[in-house]
């Protein structure tokens, strides 16, 4: 049984990098044997988080739902833009409200996470991704792998076929993903 990948982008601006490196990676998931799908943070319309906002009118249902389609997963992959040398307010806010919400699976003690990040600058979003890292895994308790893939000089790392050009970055992207669909299936086959 292929184990279920979800790969995503914390930014939903039309053309964002962060969102090409979540299409090129589902390629990738698909051509590794893992059930992929990418899903979009602009079908989960959230306020900005509010402990009194949480208290009055409780968990959004738009937050429910990603909870639960994140639990879903054996495996994800995120992709984050990086905002002055850290994770976007649009992605903080998402895992904020997932995390308040209660579903079958906790999405981030359940599936495996991986990590991409972009950007036009030469780190590539490094600084994010550490800042990512941190919240999922120290904050979450996720199970974050290791390696991560990010990807400097962004506006001209695709091809026309939507897949990175550079053929060192796309080996450490199939390696880091590999890895992903590894261990999600061996937690999938632990569960099943």
């Amino acid at each position: 049984m292929a184990p279920k990948i979800l790969t995503f982008a914390g930014s939903t601006r039309h053309g964002a990098f962060s969102g090409q490196l979540a299409a090129a990676a589902l390629h990738e998931l698909a051509e590794l044997g893992a059930e992929a799908e990418l899903l979009s943070l602009a079908d989960y319309d959230l306020p900005i988080y509010n402990g009194d906002l949480e208290t009055e009118a409780g968990v959004p249902e738009a937050a429910v739902a990603l909870n639960a389609r994140l639990g879903a997963a054996d495996g994800i992959f995120v992709v984050t833009p990086e905002y002055n040398a850290g994770v976007p307010p649009l992605l903080k806010n998402a895992i904020d409200w997932a995390s308040r919400a209660r579903g079958p699976r906790d999405p981030f003690k359940g599936p495996v996470w991986a990590i991409g990040a972009s950007s036009p600058g030469a780190m590539g979003g490094y600084r994010a991704a550490m800042m990512l890292r941190q919240v999922l895994a120290l904050g979450l308790g996720a199970l974050v792998l290791g390696g991560q893939v990010s990807i400097g000089g962004a506006g001209q790392a695709f091809g026309e076929d939507g897949r990175l050009k550079d053929e060192r970055l796309a080996r450490l992207l199939r390696g880091v993903l590999a890895d992903l669909v590894a261990e999600a299936g061996r937690r999938a086959a632990a569960r099943a």
